[in-house]
């Protein structure tokens, strides 16, 4: 099994709080600012593209029929909008180790 890490919010304020020499606080700010900047452009149907790493789309799920997998009795599942990503190929290429 692979190692798994979680990269938090956190993890990404000490790295811009360390890069570019601005307060944890700021770095804080930033870091909402954006994700709050994605989930307002996302909310409105938007699809959000962040050059060199990817893009996050909206997609609608249609009402189904399901089942509980505690009981295995049928369920309805009801429509619902997730968010799906689609990593660019350049990141794709970083994560490779290919240049």
């Amino acid at each position: 099994m692979k190692n798994i890490k979680t990269l938090t919010r956190s993890d990404i304020a000490d790295a811009i709080t360390n890069e570019f020499q601005v307060t944890r606080s700021e770095a804080l700010d930033f870091i909402e600012e954006v994700l709050g900047e994605i989930s307002r452009t996302l909310s409105t149907g938007e699809s959000v593209k962040i050059t060199g790493f990817g893009t996050f789309s909206l997609q609608e799920k249609q009402r189904r029929m399901g089942r509980n997998p505690r009981t295995n009795e049928p369920a309805i599942i009801e429509a619902r909008k997730t968010v799906s990503f689609k990593s660019s190929q350049v990141f794709k290429n970083k994560v490779n180790g290919v240049l």
